[in-house]
């Protein structure tokens, strides 16, 4: 799942890159409301962490022109301004939460989960793929008893085929949402870390299946 951060405070931006990424997230950073808006229009994102008091455009007008272009990805506000007004409008503006400074990353976390899940339709935080059980509350994945060892990129690649569990995924959306304009990518990056996790998932009921020149998609082994 890739995240865009929006935060000028440099500082802050760092630490909480840092400590989504040992999250298992893909972060891109923007640190003012244009650099921000350019992303967005350039990549797509599974959720946006926006901060309001940005230089050369705020968070407000950001949001605001960001729902009215129809981008509908979730949003979570940070803010200093924890007041019920500024609540209101930010919600009034497009926003899916609002979280004030300071803050517990834990909290944090557990809203990005919740926002994603939704997002992709799962109103649950469970998904079941043959024997494959997704916890999206932990974000453990599990067959059986056996939580499933996956290394950063793997869990990255396996985490984005469940959210879109019975849909083709090309290889581009995988590579997109897995690599930060950051991280330096192989083209057969994808590839590997596919043919690594159909390994791990040997034995079990679940399949990552290649539908040629389409994608991939993961299912219940025929």
């Amino acid at each position: 799942m890739k995240i865009l951060l929006v935060e000028d405070n440099h500082e802050l931006a760092s630490w909480l890159g840092k400590a989504l990424r040992q999250a298992n997230y893909a972060i891109d950073m923007a640190h003012d409301g244009e650099d921000a808006e350019h992303l967005l229009k350039v990549a797509e994102y599974a959720l946006v962490i926006l901060d309001l008091s940005l230089p050369k455009m705020d968070g407000m007008t950001l949001l605001r022109r960001l729902r009215q272009g129809g981008n509908k990805v979730p949003v979570i506000i940070l803010t200093a301004n924890a007041s019920l007004d500024g609540r209101v409008a930010g919600l009034d503006n497009g926003a899916d939460d609002y979280l004030a400074k300071p803050f517990e990353i834990a909290e944090l976390e557990a809203r990005i989960r919740a926002l994603i899940r939704r997002g992709h339709d799962h109103a649950t935080p469970q998904i079941m793929v043959g024997d494959l059980l997704f916890d999206g509350a932990t974000r453990q994945f599990s067959i059986g008893a056996d939580v499933l060892a996956l290394t950063p990129r793997e869990h990255a690649v396996l985490e984005h085929l469940v959210m879109k569990v019975g849909t083709t995924v090309t290889k581009n959306a995988l590579t997109d949402s897995v690599f930060g304009f950051e991280d330096l990518a192989e083209p057969s990056a994808i590839e590997v870390y596919v043919h690594r996790l159909r390994k791990k998932l040997e034995g079990s009921s679940a399949q990552i299946a290649t539908l040629r020149g389409l994608g991939y998609i993961l299912r219940h082994a025929i």
